[in-house]
Formats: structure tokens, sequence, C-alpha cells
């Protein structure tokens, strides 16, 4: 019988770059989604007070601020490792320390940024 190939999850050790690239494209995905989010909220401005004041009540529902949260997050990850693509295809930062600091760099500013536009959001509308 002829010998088949393996699957490459059963071949290639576990690696964080397979993780950023991964977390990329599911990103990319949740972005498109939620590009979904916006236009309602941007078609409820376009309708008027009524229209606006409906989307506001739907948007502050837990689940969906939830939601919110999750594509800020998936927002500053794809722009932070979309970012690093670029320097990439400039063909900078291929070593493996680089790449394993540039890595670092993307989650680090992930979180930082993420953090410091939930901070200008509620203080924004007075820390409530």
């Amino acid at each position: 019988m002829n010998e088949r190939p393996l699957s490459p999850f059963l071949v290639y050790r576990f690696m964080y770059t397979m993780v950023l690239s991964f977390a990329h494209r599911i990103t990319g995905i949740l972005l498109s989604v939620g590009a979904l989010l916006l236009t309602y909220g941007l078609v409820a401005l376009a309708g008027g007070v009524e229209s606006f004041e409906r989307a506001r009540l739907v948007f502050r529902h837990w689940t969906l601020q939830l939601v919110m949260l999750g594509l800020t997050i998936s927002f500053f990850f794809h722009l932070s490792n979309g970012i690093r693509h670029l320097f990439w295809d400039l063909g900078l930062g291929y070593e493996k320390t680089q790449a394993r600091r540039s890595g670092w760099l993307v989650v680090a500013s992930t979180i930082l940024l993420t953090a410091l536009s939930i901070w200008l959001a509620v203080h924004a509308v007075g820390g409530s």
C-alpha cells in the first residue's frame, strides 16, 4: 500500500506563529461580521432620532457590549498583526528572534490599545 502524507497538524510542531496566523484570519472574519453592526448603527443614525435611540438601547445590552469588546480586541489584533505583515512584505523580521519579538509586540499592543480605547470610551461618556 502507498504511504500517504500525514495531515499538517500531525507533522508540524506547535508554534506561536501558527496561533498568530490563525488568529489573524479569524479576526478578519469577525471584523467582517462586525461591519454589519457598524452598518446598523449608521443606518439608525441616518434614520432620525427615534431609530437612533432604538439602536442605542440595542447597543447598551450587555451581550452586545461583550460582542463589541471582542470586536475591539479583534480590530487591534488585526491592525497590529497587519502592520507586522507589512514589515514581512518588505523582507524584514524573518529571523526567529525578530519574529518572536514582533509576535509578542502584537499581543502587547493589542492589550494596550484595547485598554486605552475602553478607557477613552468610558471617560467620554462620563464614567458610566
